[in-house]
């Protein structure tokens, strides 16, 4: 419950630059009176203005301030709830918005609408609307309950139910749901983005793949024709080792011949140096008659003998020499044949060789060719990117296909919210328990009011009322004084409904001029009475002209008077 303590006041229309103080709390009822502009009405534009900016009256916010002083206009008021103390400053030229908690003012970095938004909300919790309906009613720029259109008249009860934040929900769930479709919409997208990546990504690995199998096909093409070649060489290798066996085969005579030549050439030399040394003997008998060693004289018989014995000798020396002779000749030819087969086996084997070397050539650029292989099957370098980035962007489509199924089961949780919020949910089940119970407190307060009649609201907050002879009215069938006594048994009964939820409820009550125009003498005695019978903590202001009639009535009386051009409160 809101206790409001006090309000103060300068420089507030009529009112001086000196404060005007009233205690809120003090009385249960205080009459204000006062002449006409003295300045009575002047504190429910102070109250107004300090708790929500803005005066009861329909006016513009500036022309709030004294005409003649035209500054410093500063509104105070000062109230609790529960054990906190609060004190709202507020002032035009110099603009000034000040919140007090037990005399500690509240952090001011917020902007003035969100600073007046937590007043409302956060401490009075309650609006301009609902405060004008339950803590005043005035005759000037008041509009009573059953004036109010059908949708004011929900916002007001939803306030007075503190149901009101289920219309804050509503509203929040549909920006929430809004954001909701972008959020689902946006990420949506995104998946269809990252699947259209993994998609390219995946062909460009393919292609990677392709590209490097083929390569490795070449290469393994390229191997299959080397080793084919190989084999080939090999082969024909194979059959040169057999024709170079074929063609040995021949001259197994090789080294022996040679042999045979050497020792055969020898003996024709000793056989030649034999002939010449006969020979020279032979010229030695036929020349000489003497011997020139010994001075004998040679005889013709020894000459002929030893010529004969030496002709003999070199016939016989020509015909070993002759066979010699045949011998080198035949030897030579088998050499020649030898030679011949020979330079047939060099050039086989070289041709081998050539092949041997040919084979060696092709079985390094094969052991070439299968580290190209495997370097290509081991180096992963250029497709382990690729595969990193598909796999990143699987978990990313994974996290955002997770957050599209939490999405969506949100939506689903909004849905359910929506149902629940809608005017036709959870406000209504609360409304239809309490339309029953604000019935039957207003009609309690008509009759209090002497006011007989069967007055009825709908769940829409329609009227029906019916008299005694059951005939079916609307509130504007109804005299002045008769809409003042609706207007009084809604007045109460919102204050009795707040109080029973403690949502809008307060101890002030203010009355403006209530008894002047609308109610007789007998209404108003019958609403002094009802007011006596109040409970709960209620300190009711009225403010009237008729205080002469209504002096003694009234446990505190305060009278205002122009002093000055000002407004005060007479001594």
């Amino acid at each position: 419950m809101i206790i409001f303590n006090t309000v103060r006041y300068k420089n507030l229309l009529s009112t001086g630059n000196t404060f005007t103080e009233i205690k809120l709390d003090e009385y249960q009822t205080t009459l204000i009176v006062g002449e006409n502009g003295a300045g009575k009405s002047t504190i429910l534009d102070a109250l107004c203005f300090g708790l929500y900016g803005k005066g009861f009256r329909n006016i513009k916010k500036e022309q709030l301030v004294n005409s003649i002083n035209s500054r410093d206009m500063v509104v105070e008021v000062e109230f609790t709830v529960g054990t906190r103390h609060y004190r709202v400053h507020r002032g035009i030229k110099p603009n000034k918005f000040e919140i007090y908690v037990d005399n500690v003012m509240m952090n001011q970095d917020a902007t003035v609408r969100d600073h007046q938004e937590y007043l409302e909300k956060n401490i009075l919790k309650m609006s301009y609307r609902s405060f004008t309906q339950v803590a005043i009613l005035g005759s000037a720029n008041f509009v009573p309950f059953m004036q109010l259109r059908a949708k004011e008249r929900r916002g007001l009860v939803e306030d007075l139910l503190d149901i009101s934040i289920f219309s804050t929900m509503s509203e929040l769930l549909k920006r929430r749901i809004q954001n909701h479709g972008i959020e689902l919409k946006d990420t949506q997208h995104n998946i269809e983005i990252v699947e259209e990546r993994i998609n390219g990504l995946n062909t460009q690995l393919s292609t990677l793949n392709e590209d490097r199998d083929k390569k490795i096909a070449k290469f393994q093409d390229s191997i299959n024709e080397s080793t084919n070649h190989i084999n080939d060489l090999i082969e024909q290798g194979t059959a040169n080792v057999k024709e170079v066996e074929e063609k040995y085969k021949l001259i197994p005579d090789r080294d022996p011949v040679k042999d045979a030549l050497r020792q055969a050439l020898e003996h024709e030399k000793t056989l030649m140096n034999k002939k010449k040394e006969v020979n020279r003997e032979l010229k030695f008998y036929q020349d000489n008659d003497v011997c020139p060693t010994c001075k004998q004289d040679l005889g013709e018989d020894h000459k002929i003998k030893h010529i004969e014995e030496r002709n003999g000798k070199i016939e016989e020396l020509e015909s070993a020499i002759a066979k010699i002779e045949t011998i080198i000749e035949e030897t030579n030819t088998r050499i020649s044949e030898v030679q011949d087969v020979q330079k047939e086996i060099d050039v086989i084997q070289k041709k081998t060789n050539l092949l041997q070397s040919e084979i060696v050539s092709n079985q390094k650029y094969i052991k070439k060719l299968e580290g190209e292989i495997k370097d290509l099957q081991q180096d992963l370098t250029v497709t382990s990117g690729t595969q990193e980035q598909i796999e990143k962007e699987e978990d990313n489509l994974d996290r955002l296909l997770a957050k599209k199924e939490d999405l969506s089961n949100k939506g689903h949780y909004h849905d359910i919210a929506r149902l629940l919020l809608r005017d036709q949910g959870i406000k209504e089940r609360i409304i239809k328990q309490y339309v029953p119970i604000m019935n039957k407190m207003i009609n309690k307060y008509l009759a209090q009011l002497e006011f007989y009649v069967g007055f009825e609201l709908d769940e829409s907050f329609e009227e029906t009322i019916k008299s005694r002879h059951r005939d079916v009215f609307k509130y504007d069938n109804f005299s002045q004084g008769e809409k003042m006594r609706i207007d009084l048994s809604l007045l109460f009964t919102w204050r009795g409904i707040a109080r029973m939820k403690n949502s809008v409820n307060t101890n002030l009550l203010i009355l403006d001029e209530v008894f002047d125009s609308s109610l007789d003498s007998g209404g108003t005695d019958e609403f002094l009475k009802l007011l006596s019978t109040l409970t709960e903590k209620t300190n009711a202001f009225i403010i009237s002209h008729k205080g002469d009639v209504l002096f003694d009535k009234f446990e505190n009386n305060l009278r205002f008077e122009k002093y000055k051009n000002f407004s005060r409160v007479a001594e």
